[in-house]
């Protein structure tokens, strides 16, 4: 898989996102979100030497490489219908690189063997902007828990099955992220929930603000 270069340094932060060739569907049932939730969780470890392949996908509750050196840390995560995002650290000795491209080429070959089609399923590379500093980090965060709503997939933010976001305000307890970078910044998970749904509405006026100007143009 072709990438753009972009210098990761050990425990950098980053957003990292794309969407589905000519903005198609890469997500179409509750299996594919699952699927690739399971995806991102074998492939950062540095354990796992063999493909995740349906067997794994099979056996995944039974999966445990807590004990293990990781590639990544996983901080917050959003799947949408047609892209993703997510927020990643490089761990030290780690590879964000290796990561991404060990999870997307799996997904793609998942996706198109179940849908029966063939062909990239990704738009070009992955994108990856450097996060500078805390503030940055919750608020990137934020606009990632965001997207369901503002994008009117739900009224409810802890409706929204497939992001980390009910993880973070205790809701479930989900394995794939390491919270505390940004949990670490408020003084518990109410205050986050706050923090993020204060903005919500505000969030959502600036989404249909863009569009309608994308359509002026």
């Amino acid at each position: 898989m072709p990438y753009r270069f972009i210098p990761f340094t050990d425990d950098g932060f980053y957003h990292i996102y794309n969407r589905g060739v000519e903005k198609r569907q890469i997500f179409i049932n509750e299996r594919d979100f699952q699927r690739f939730l399971h995806t991102l969780y074998f492939y950062q470890y540095n354990n796992p030497k063999v493909p995740f392949s349906r067997k794994e996908a099979l056996q995944y509750q039974g999966l445990d490489f807590t004990n293990s050196p990781k590639f990544v840390d996983i901080i917050c995560y959003c799947l949408m219908p047609n892209h993703f995002h997510l927020v990643l650290k490089q761990t030290a000795n780690g590879d964000i690189h290796k990561f991404m491209q060990k999870v997307l080429n799996s997904y793609t070959k998942y996706f198109n063997t179940k849908h029966k089609r063939v062909g990239p399923l990704l738009q070009g590379t992955f994108k990856a902007v450097s996060i500078e500093d805390d503030t940055q980090l919750i608020h990137v965060s934020r606009y990632i828990h965001l997207n369901p709503y503002v994008s009117n997939l739900v009224k409810d933010l802890d409706n929204y099955p497939q992001s980390s976001y009910s993880d973070y305000i205790d809701k479930t307890q989900g394995k794939i992220c390491n919270k505390k970078p940004v949990l670490s910044l408020f003084k518990n998970p109410a205050d986050y929930q706050e923090f993020v749904s204060g903005n919500a509405d505000y969030a959502k006026e600036l989404e249909i603000m863009k569009h309608l100007l994308m359509e002026e143009e």
